[in-house]
């Protein structure tokens, strides 16, 4: 017996030599769209700070400056002027001025830090020349020679406190 309007099960049949769909397949970057317009999933990262990497077999000579996070494993000789972290791996030597967020010393630095909202020197760190930091965390076996402060408000608000003080005084 035969139901009335029902579709015939439509099978589809192919070749046994006709190649499989390819779901992911990568394909070539089209300058003119691909880096033009970039996809939002790829906005959205940028969004975040990035990371730069000095590697280990590399040495540079320059200056450094930008906002995100720089990660030195070769050798750097400059200044580093970062808004985010910088890290100096074990092994790894930088001669040269430092400000930055977060400063992590595995390896050697040869210069001062300043005004670093936190500084970081682990057990291989060695660090020769000053430190201005808000917080300072050093580890057994580390190294240092030069001045340190910590713990203190910056500069600019102390000398506004105190202009303050001497207002109110006089």
């Amino acid at each position: 017996m035969a139901i009335f309007n029902q579709q015939p099960s439509a099978k589809k049949e192919t070749p046994a030599f006709a190649p499989e769909p390819a779901a992911a397949a990568p394909r070539e970057p089209s300058p003119l769209t691909d880096y033009a317009t970039p996809a939002p999933a790829f906005r959205a990262e940028r969004s975040e700070a990035k990371e730069s990497l000095i590697a280990s077999d590399i040495t540079i000579e320059g200056k450094i400056e930008g906002s995100g996070h720089v990660r030195i494993a070769g050798r750097f000789k400059g200044d580093v002027n970062v808004q985010g972290d910088l890290t100096i791996e074990k092994d790894a030597k930088l001669a040269g001025g430092v400000r930055a967020k977060k400063v992590t010393v595995a390896g050697e630095l040869e210069g001062n830090i300043d005004a670093a909202a936190q500084v970081d020197l682990l057990q291989t760190g060695v660090l020769v020349g000053d430190l201005k930091a808000g917080s300072l965390t050093v580890a057994a076996g580390s190294r240092m020679r030069g001045q340190v402060e910590f713990g203190w408000e910056e500069k600019g608000a102390s000398k506004a406190s105190r202009a303050a003080n001497e207002n109110a005084a006089a």
